[in-house]
């Protein structure tokens, strides 16, 4: 009997011990998987526009598709920001859609029998270092950047950005494949899209009507299957004289921002060229600050790019973003890129790093812009992306275009088809189709990227401070400030005193690109050494 009771009550008690263990196991499952979600949702800072997960494995990738476009007005129209969902809807009304006659340029024959609409791209990624601002928020971002419009480069110059060195997910641009496949993204943002359909207004003013409007922009936005990497391809310029740059509708709103972005002064090529903004002074003479104004206006572009941004990473906030486009497309989006310190590929883009500085784009200090994830494609036998589409005689210049820089940011990877190939140089090599069937596919392997060498646009421009300077008539002397005409003395029977010799001036306040804006006299200088 008393055995019993023992053996009864060990029984009990391991009974007890068992439940007390599987209740402190449920405990620390619960207390460790809180932890697991503290640590991920709450204490990791998050920016959007960024992946907290680490970047995947060396030559990792997937498959892109297009899921969304978006298409920003400007103009008077430019607080209108439509998107465009691609639902199975829309493929069911878009799946006979064919391209005939002159359509057939705006798609590639290397998927020809696929639709843009459906056609899954492939890619490979690997991780880089990757120096960008810390704080990378679009609202603080763009007020950055109108402080720096509003204030100048000497404001610009005393804030202490702070930066932050990141490994970062980047495209494989030694992959060919990977480089076609940004490269077709690019195409893609030709194609014509229905004017009507379930377009929704996702523009941050709501209580402004919206309507189409052929003038603005449009970006691509491609994901990859995991939704861990979204492609932002922005359209280029569309030309009447290149077949395969879109519809004409955009034409004329192109070439203003072409001529803002890649001209000197506002397109003031000479006396016939009707200029796109109001800051040309004199000759080779040009307001610095005007310039600023106008590239950051709200109705242009670089603006729009940046609210297609700012959108597609409120979509997708835990994602890698990167950027690409083909001419003006991919300015927009190495401007972009550097903006928000997101990778970013071109092809075929005229030089932008002028447009970067005029911004006051986010420039690490002391790096070398060969570590900036920025890279370019093009060929040799393309005058746009060789800089040498200028000139009376030039096609750009008979199309209306100001094609003046060819100064680039980053990294170029050039295919050398004039030496290996036999081309010349010529406008219809610019299209986009060119460099994909003929120049990217035509190659074993991809361009080598190389750092871009020194180089400097517009030497020959004086470039002021509009607020500290009057406008001055136009006058033949490029080197030194317009002099003021001397008045005849009055008719008097008193003699005049003689006038002293005239002095050279002497440069006090350089800019940054190194251009005087400011002229003295060496006396100034003797008489505050004397204070001194």
């Amino acid at each position: 009997m008393g055995k019993s009771k023992e053996n009864q009550r060990r029984t009990d008690m391991c009974t007890i011990s068992t439940a007390m263990g599987v209740m402190v196991a449920i405990i620390l499952y619960m207390f460790y998987d809180d932890l697991w979600l503290i640590s991920r949702y709450v204490y990791v800072p998050f920016v959007p526009g960024t992946s907290r997960a680490p970047p995947r494995a060396e030559d990792s990738g997937g498959k892109f598709r297009l899921q969304h476009i978006y298409h920003h007005n400007t103009g008077e129209d430019y607080t209108s920001h439509l998107r465009l969902d691609i639902t199975p809807k829309f493929l069911e009304e878009n799946s006979l859609h064919s391209f005939s006659g002159e359509e057939e340029d705006q798609w590639t024959s290397l998927y020809e029998s696929e639709s843009p609409w459906t056609v899954e791209l492939p890619y490979k990624s690997n991780a880089i270092e990757l120096k960008r601002l810390a704080e990378r928020d679009p609202d603080f971002v763009e007020s950055y950047l109108e402080y720096a419009r509003v204030s100048g480069s000497e404001a610009v110059e005393k804030i202490e950005l702070e930066w932050s060195d990141d490994i970062v997910e980047a495209p494989n641009v030694t992959d060919k494949d990977t480089v076609i496949t940004l490269a077709l993204m690019s195409s893609n943002a030709y194609v014509d899209i229905p004017e009507t359909g379930d377009w929704r207004d996702v523009g941050w003013n709501q209580s402004i009507g919206y309507g189409w409007n052929d003038t603005g922009i449009r970006g691509h936005i491609f994901v990859s299957d995991d939704e861990s990497t979204v492609v932002i391809a922005y359209k280029g310029t569309s030309a009447a004289f290149l077949s395969g740059s879109g519809s004409d509708d955009t034409v004329d709103n192109d070439r203003i921002n072409d001529n803002l972005l890649f001209s000197c002064c506002c397109a003031r090529v000479s006396y016939m060229w009707t200029t796109v903004c109001d800051c040309y002074q004199s000759s080779y003479t040009c307001d610095q600050r005007c310039l600023e104004k106008e590239l950051y206006r709200k109705d242009r572009y670089y603006q729009a790019a940046l609210d297609i941004y700012r959108n597609v990473t409120h979509m997708y906030p835990r994602a890698n973003i990167w950027t690409t486009g083909h001419s003006l497309g991919g300015a927009l989006s190495t401007l972009v890129g550097r903006t928000f310190g997101a990778p970013a590929v071109a092809f075929e883009a005229p030089g932008e790093l002028l447009a970067t500085r005029r911004l006051h784009l986010p420039m690490p200090p002391g790096l070398p812009g060969y570590m900036e994830g920025i890279w370019h494609f093009g060929h040799t036998a393309d005058p746009i992306f060789m800089g040498v589409c200028n000139g009376a005689s030039s096609t750009c210049s008979m199309g209306g275009y100001a094609m003046e820089t060819q100064c680039h940011s980053g990294k170029q990877c050039v295919y050398d088809v004039v030496t290996d190939k036999g081309w010349h140089v010529n406008m219809l090599n610019h299209r986009i189709h060119t460099v994909i069937d003929d120049v990217i596919m035509a190659y074993n392997e991809t361009a080598p990227c190389q750092p871009v060498p020194p180089c400097r646009d517009c030497f020959n421009w004086n470039f002021v401070d509009g607020r500290h300077e009057k406008k001055k008539p136009d006058d033949g002397d490029l080197k030194k400030p317009v002099k003021k005409p001397v008045e005849d003395p009055p008719s008097s029977t008193v003699p005049s005193p003689t006038p002293s010799p005239t002095k050279e001036p002497v440069c006090k306040k350089w800019t940054w690109y190194g251009r005087c804006y400011e002229w003295g006299d060496d006396d100034d200088d003797n008489a505050a050494s004397m204070i001194n």
